[in-house]
């Protein structure tokens, strides 16, 4: 379909002899939200980071905004994830020796930005997800649901066009997942981004427009 903003075909991907992705076809429209849902080990996780560039398919394709994103370089997937991709995974995996605004700072800085311009979208990030009182903080010291507000307002801060969330509820307790959801899909509707999201959560999936359940590497 010509107004797909990403599509994938016929993905495979094996670690050693196990194949976690097995044939998998996907597509994603702008603005969607997606769930990706099914039990541990049926290649939830390794679609995702297939998708978002971090992992190569050894078979298939993917196409985003009509060009083919597994043929392009190491170098070139990671610059498309740091302007056009946030992605946020289940631990947040900050940077253990930036504060909380420096982490959210980064990709910007990465692309060039002045400090002062970053530090400004930064704060405006974590103020708009409630973070703004552990700007200052190290990683070390913040709770599961703070880091994974600041590794939310880092997957948002370059406006990005797909926000990626591998569990990102998994590590947070009922109140503070709710939240951060919440969050999440506010931040992506203002922005118009599509949102594809792993989870074992039927809360989290039942927020999604669509819920696609793999099994065994295959869309069931």
């Amino acid at each position: 379909m010509s107004d797909l903003l990403m599509e994938a075909h016929g993905l495979r991907k094996a670690y050693g002899r196990t194949e976690a992705l097995r044939g998998v076809s996907f597509g994603l429209a702008a603005g969607e939200r997606v769930a990706i849902t099914g039990p541990s080990g049926s290649g939830k996780s390794t679609l995702l980071l297939s998708l978002a560039g971090i992992l190569r398919p050894e078979a298939g394709e993917i196409r985003y905004a009509g060009s083919r994103l597994d043929d392009l370089s190491e170098t070139a997937r990671t610059r498309l994830r740091r302007r056009e991709f946030g992605v946020v995974l289940q631990f947040g995996q900050l940077v253990p020796e930036l504060t909380a605004l420096q982490n959210v700072a980064l990709p910007l800085m990465l692309e060039r930005h002045d400090r002062t311009s970053a530090d400004r979208l930064a704060r405006g990030w974590l103020e708009r997800l409630g973070a703004s009182d552990v700007a200052a903080a190290l990683p070390g010291e913040l709770s599961g649901g703070e880091a994974q507000r600041v590794a939310l307002a880092r997957a948002l801060v370059t406006s990005p066009r797909i926000v990626f969330a591998d569990e990102p509820t998994g590590a947070l307790d009922t109140v503070s997942g709710e939240a951060l959801l919440v969050a999440l899909h506010d931040a992506a509707k203002e922005a118009e981004a599509a949102v594809v999201v792993v989870t074992h959560d039927n809360r989290v999936a039942a927020r999604a427009d669509r819920e696609i359940r793999l099994v065994d590497g295959m869309i069931a």
